[in-house]
């Protein structure tokens, strides 16, 4: 049997001691412990460990990393579980943390360039925000919409024309600690936060093929509902440049078709109420330097998947796709570093006179058409 180590007791741990996190890359990307490696946990029992040092595992929740803390006591390590895992951990570093003024500076200052011109860029060049537009800028708890909260609070304070922003979190049912984290981070940074609750994660627990996706979808409509309940007009979501060039290569290569994240959308289902990607412009690696230039720590994935396993739903395809979509463009940037640039102009320099066939508004237009008026 392994032992058990609190965070505590981390914290005072000396070199002696490896920290190991057996959750999937994504999630380790998205924040870990301070000085942990990332081996995991389908990997961890096939390598090399050190046997001269203490091996603390963690999990997200500490639900998993106990019978993987056993198993390498079984075969011989010296092997500790972290009580409470990474949630633990990221709950007692934010105890009365305060990082206002320090994350705000480093907008204006070191990140001016990279994330906060380009993200007045989209705002601008996109008419993302129009005067007296009243905005739920929707927060999931993760780095990408803790960083839109506060460049949306540093346009306020611009105040070039009048708007009004409301900062909505919705509850579809996290686990306390979980929802501790996103309102102690909220905090933190002083984000005013307006959460809801729902019931989204009870109704997709039980499904079988595509819980992530059906999730994401109820999620939208709770928020555009919500928002139009508290006079909003526009949502804005944290999708950033690459989760756009990601699904240029994902329309083409697995769904034959070739379009693009929109930077803004008139909703369908909700009448008068749009859509906004007020990062469509910036990277992600910016909003990572961000995040650990000013020591923040976010949760992957809330949900109760995750609870007890190491990523959200592994086996769905729509996440491997997109990892491999991600792999394939990082492997293609060490050939060509404009890469990245050249798949974001391929949908801004369509030439329809070159192409087979479109659609626009439902209708298929081929270049048979009016290929003889055009000899």
């Amino acid at each position: 049997m392994s032992n058990i180590i609190t965070t505590e007791q981390l914290n005072n741990t000396d070199d002696s001691f490896l920290i190991i996190d057996i959750r999937d890359e994504t999630a380790f990307e998205y924040g870990h412990i301070n000085g942990a490696v990332n081996i995991p946990q389908e990997r961890i029992f096939s390598e090399e460990l050190p046997r001269d040092k203490k091996l603390v595992i963690y999990c997200k929740s500490g639900i998993i990393s106990g019978e993987t803390a056993d198993k390498l006591c079984e075969m011989g390590y010296d092997a500790y579980d972290l009580q409470g895992g990474y949630v633990d951990w990221l709950r007692n570093i934010m105890e009365n943390r305060q990082l206002t003024e320090q994350v705000e500076l480093s907008l204006r200052k070191k990140f001016k360039k990279s994330i906060w011109c380009k993200f007045t860029k989209a705002i601008n060049e996109y008419e993302l925000v129009q005067p007296n537009d009243r905005i739920a800028v929707c927060i999931s708890g993760g780095k990408d919409s803790m960083l839109m909260a506060k460049l949306f609070q540093e346009l306020k304070r611009h105040d070039k024309f009048p708007f009004e922003v409301v900062f909505l979190v919705m509850d579809p049912g996290y686990s306390p600690e979980n929802r501790r984290i996103i309102e102690k981070n909220a905090e933190s940074m002083s984000i005013p936060i307006t959460i809801f609750e729902s019931d989204i994660f009870d109704s997709v627990y039980n499904i079988e093929k595509n819980p992530c996706y059906i999730c994401a979808r109820m999620r939208r409509g709770y928020l555009y509902n919500k928002a139009k309940e508290l006079g909003c007009n526009k949502i804005a979501l944290g999708h950033h440049f690459d989760d756009v060039i990601e699904t240029i290569l994902m329309g083409m290569l697995y769904g034959g078709q070739v379009q693009t994240m929109m930077p803004k959308l008139h909703s369908t289902n909700f009448e008068g109420m749009e859509l906004i990607r007020p990062l469509y412009l910036v990277r992600e690696d910016e909003i990572k330097h961000w995040r650990d230039y000013n020591g923040l720590h976010f949760i992957q994935c809330a949900c109760k998947f995750t609870d007890t396993c190491t990523t959200c739903d592994p086996d769905s395809r729509s996440v491997s796709k997109r990892l491999e979509i991600k792999n394939l463009i990082a492997e293609m940037k060490k050939v060509n570093p404009q890469v990245e640039k050249n798949i974001f102009r391929s949908v801004e320099n369509v030439n329809l006179s070159t192409v087979i066939a479109y659609k626009e508004g439902g209708v298929v237009h081929r270049f048979t058409d009016d290929y003889d008026s055009r000899s």
